[in-house]
């Protein structure tokens, strides 16, 4: 069995990477991924507290966060490709003001 920790340190890390991935880059579609890597890591600690505490709340917990990831994504994507469309633009440091 895994112990408790090992998912822990590993959501953190996921975490930080995510977060460091939204702050540090500038092209919208990395900012996404970046975003993509922290709800990740909140699935990472909702399934590795459940199976330490063996009760099935946190897989379905983590079922409705890919959900919102999936929908968070494709609204995500639409909205950068259109964007992009309107302004060719890739950058979120060009982005001033969100007038069409």
């Amino acid at each position: 069995m895994i112990p408790l920790s090992a998912y822990l340190i590993l959501s953190f890390i996921l975490l930080g990477l995510g977060i460091f991935g939204m702050i540090i880059r500038r092209n919208l579609i990395t900012v996404l991924m970046s975003m993509e890597l922290s709800l990740n890591a909140v699935n990472v600690m909702l399934v590795g507290v459940d199976s330490h505490i063996h009760l099935v709340d946190g897989q379905v917990f983590s079922l409705f966060v890919i959900a919102i990831a999936a929908a968070e994504a494709a609204v995500g994507l639409g909205i950068v490709v259109s964007i992009f469309r309107l302004r060719r633009v890739d950058s979120t440091d060009e982005l001033t003001d969100m007038r069409g």
